[in-house]
């Protein structure tokens, strides 16, 4: 093979629309474009443009604080599971995971880890491993007879000096 004998694949490169090439082509005169006006000019960009009138975006009061770097976690709760172990979706023999948990179509998305969550009961013993867990959560599972392992540890409340 030779430099000027390289292509792409077939139907790799999708050929765009010849725009203004007479009104036969669907496309021609106005080139979609509609008529006159300033969206039928080149180099315009309205997006949240009111006329010059203040734009509601900067009209409004900003609040808060939105962090980029949250970490949302998949909740999961006590009844969820122990309807997934009533319909063998999972194995109380075996320790459950995220991994297992998803499998099983408990958790689904993606998501920085699993939260087990106390709402519903759950009257079988199962072991556990998940990313964190509120405290009734782990109070229910071990009064059933089971254990929990959280792989994310809690920050504890600072001590006041």
């Amino acid at each position: 093979m030779k430099l000027n004998e390289l292509r792409d694949n077939a139907g790799a490169r999708l050929k765009s629309k010849r725009l203004g090439r007479g009104i036969g082509s669907g496309k021609g005169k106005t080139s979609g474009k509609g008529v006159k006006g300033q969206k039928a000019r080149a180099g315009v960009s309205l997006n949240s443009f009111e006329g010059g009138q203040m734009p509601l975006y900067r009209r409004l009061p900003k609040r808060g604080f939105w962090n980029p770097f949250r970490k949302e976690y998949a909740p999961v709760n006590l009844g969820a599971l122990e309807a997934a172990i009533a319909a063998g979706k999972l194995d109380i023999g075996q320790p459950i995971d995220e991994a297992v948990l998803q499998s099983a179509g408990l958790v689904r998305g993606k998501s920085a880890g699993v939260r087990l969550l106390a709402k519903g009961e759950i009257s079988r013993a199962i072991t556990i491993t998940v990313s964190g867990a509120s405290a009734a959560a782990i109070e229910a599972v071990q009064k059933a007879g089971g254990s929990v392992t959280t792989t994310v540890a809690r920050a504890e409340p600072a001590a006041e000096a």
